[in-house]
């Protein structure tokens, strides 16, 4: 449960990466659906229930979860295209950019 922990943290931190990258649709989108992760998450651990699959809360925590991979990779994507555009580049011309 480690693991899903950590991955659910990630995923919480995916709205701002979306706004970083002018994502405001998704940004939104991955914000409602963390909530459902979130309950989903306190349900299976602290409540002993566990809810049918298919319901509300399971396909919000699964799309969560794929829409946060999405974002991460977008995220590492952009970073990538960014150190190539600066690349080439001394600090002085950097920083008159």
């Amino acid at each position: 449960m480690g693991v899903t922990l950590m991955f659910m943290v990630l995923g919480t931190a995916t709205p701002f990466i979306f706004l970083y990258l002018n994502k405001k649709t998704l940004a939104i989108v991955q914000s409602i659906l963390l909530a459902g992760m979130w309950v989903y998450f306190i349900q299976v651990m602290f409540l002993a229930v566990v809810p049918a699959v298919f319901s509300i809360t399971w396909i919000m925590f699964y799309t969560s979860m794929m829409l946060s991979a999405v974002g991460w990779v977008m995220f590492i994507i952009d970073m990538i295209n960014t150190s190539e555009k600066y690349g080439g580049l001394t600090i002085k011309e950097i920083r008159e950019l």
